[in-house]
């Protein structure tokens, strides 16, 4: 249902309804991605052809139609095992920042955790961090 209505707004907007964005469409309502990058990985092992840019403009188009929004899309999915580089940045108060791999994000994450008594021996499954709306 929710996926008819986007495609009937992408037309009503005068896009053409292709393969690459329908299964961007998917991916984007399908799995809880963190950002555009995150969608391009899953995108590229289906259609190897598809490039960064063709992810950008479509999640401009869906945030442009009121389909999604962007302050949302927060959502840390990496396992131990996940690759993605620069999954993570980091802002330090002296403005030096620290870029965090997948898996070193899920490295300080349960050591934070485990540190504080969090965890023992589970695994993280993700983790949703919501935008800060305070300055």
């Amino acid at each position: 249902m929710q996926k008819e209505m986007i495609v009937k707004r992408l037309r009503e907007k005068g896009c053409r309804i292709t393969k690459q964005r329908l299964m961007l469409l998917d991916i984007i309502l399908e799995e809880e991605c963190s950002c555009c990058k995150e969608i391009y990985y899953k995108a590229s092992k289906e259609d190897d052809k598809i490039g960064p840019a063709t992810v950008y403009r479509m999640v401009n188009t869906l945030e442009e139609i009121g389909a999604i929004s962007r302050k949302n899309m927060y959502k840390i999915a990496c396992g131990e095992a996940c690759e993605i580089e620069d999954a993570c940045r980091v802002e330090l108060s002296d403005d030096t920042t620290c870029n965090l791999s997948a898996q070193m994000w899920n490295s300080v994450i349960r050591a934070g955790l485990k540190a504080c008594g969090y965890i023992d021996n589970q695994e993280i499954r993700n983790v949703v961090v919501k935008p800060c709306e305070c300055e």
